[in-house]
């Protein structure tokens, strides 16, 4: 009797039947992890930091992490933007310990080092020693020991930083189509409304594919079928930039064709049009932009989400803490000119997203259903191809094209083969 190893077999298929194959050992093994945050965190992108509607005043910060790595976002006295890591020059200690604040300096706690807000250093306790004895060297030069200050860019309010010298400005990284659909939600100054934080239980890289999967939104998610928000029978679209880094999906709502819908889904089992809302007002939004699009999700590489459902918009960060655990930092935001009646809107449906909005709370349960099944398969793989084997747009919203085309991105940023292997 012949026996057929698990990795033949995978060969075998390989031969025939196309489509992309990510090997779970991207998701598990801690030599990823630790080549991200040293090639995408620290490398050749630029990454989320903050809104500056969340810094509007002199003297306002922002502490956060790019990575693993904590930073600091300030607004100076002058009204500029700055991002400096969160790490005293002197023993390394973390600066900033509270989320968000005001404060005319920055001073660590360990020995009262004092930064202004643009990362200076401007001063620290017995620099010349007492009565004579002790200080620092003459050599001593305190505009040599600074923060850590690291590249800035804003667009339409939205703030990034970069440890890279060598990335290409903001503009040209997101690309034309990236930044016209950023335009598009940021298209007037905007009022934070407040944060959600989820722990997640896996991989970050699992919630990257997910923001950027169409095909699971009208399964998985029985709020969004049911109600008509989202279903893939839609009219909508997955489009990429041109270096495949980022990716948009979008819908429309007004395309709902009941009973074609009911023939699509009917073995759906997230799809029950005959339910009623208790209370339908949470449904109840008004048209505000000029075109029909009521959903949007762009995914920018490598760690934000930038959102339209309904009249909810918000931002989702990635944090990343290891290669099994990340947390999701939802700030959602409206516009400064609101009316009250907006205001009412935008509060009851925020119910529709976070940890446990209506239609968000199964994504983070479907990243960790994943990381949990495949942690002891490093060699086995993934098998994407809905629509096509290839990353390519897509004018239907049947397609995992954006998954893969992350992925082609993934791969050429932290130079990868193939097959993912890390090379000598």
């Amino acid at each position: 009797m012949t026996v057929t190893s698990n990795s033949a077999k995978a060969e075998v298929q390989d031969a025939e039947e196309s489509g992309h194959r990510v090997p779970y050992k991207v998701f598990t093994e801690r030599k990823y992890f630790d080549l991200e945050q040293e090639r995408l965190f620290r490398g050749k992108t630029w990454s989320f930091v903050a809104l500056e509607a969340e810094i509007p005043n002199s003297g306002d910060y922002k502490s956060t992490l790019m990575g693993q790595i904590p930073v600091i976002v300030t607004r100076a006295e002058d009204g500029s933007v700055h991002v400096m890591q969160n790490r005293c020059a002197h023993r390394g200690a973390q600066i900033c310990r509270s989320l968000r604040g005001n404060t005319p300096t920055l001073e660590c706690v360990y020995h009262q080092w004092a930064y202004d807000l643009t990362g200076n250093l401007i001063g620290l306790p017995f620099r010349r020693g007492i009565k004579g004895k002790g200080g620092m060297p003459k050599s001593f030069d305190m505009s040599k020991h600074g923060l850590n200050q690291l590249r800035v860019e804003t667009l339409n309010g939205v703030i990034f930083a970069t440890f890279s010298g060598e990335v290409e400005p903001l503009q040209e990284y997101l690309g034309p189509k990236t930044v016209e659909h950023l335009g598009r939600i940021f298209n007037r100054p905007i009022k934070v409304l407040g944060d959600q934080r989820q722990y997640i239980r896996g991989n970050w890289k699992l919630y990257a594919e997910n923001t950027r999967d169409p095909y699971h939104a009208s399964l998985l998610h029985l709020f969004h079928a049911t109600f008509g928000l989202y279903r893939s029978s839609q009219t909508g679209a997955s489009i990429m930039d041109g270096k495949l880094r980022h990716s948009m999906l979008y819908s429309q709502s007004s395309s709902n064709d009941e009973a074609r819908d009911k023939e699509v889904f009917k073995d759906a089992r997230s799809f029950d049009s005959d339910f009623q809302l208790n209370d339908p007002s949470v449904l109840a939004g008004r048209k505000e932009f000029d075109d029909p699009i009521t959903l949007i999700i762009m995914a920018l590489f490598p760690n934000v989400i930038v959102q339209q459902i309904a009249n909810t918009l918000a931002v989702r960060q990635i944090v990343t803490y290891a290669e099994d655990e990340f947390e999701l930092v939802w700030t959602q935001f409206g516009y400064a000119d609101d009316d009250e009646d907006m205001q009412t809107i935008r509060r009851k449906q925020s119910n529709l997203i976070g940890p446990a909005g209506f239609i968000s709370m199964e994504d983070g349960e479907a990243v960790e259903l994943v990381h949990g099944a495949v942690v002891r398969d490093q060699e086995q793989t993934s098998y994407i191809a809905m629509g096509g084997d290839q990353a390519a747009d897509a004018d239907h919203l049947v397609t995992e094209g954006a998954i893969i085309g992350f992925w082609d991105a993934y791969r050429e940023v932290m130079e990868l083969d193939a097959k993912y292997g890390i090379p000598e």
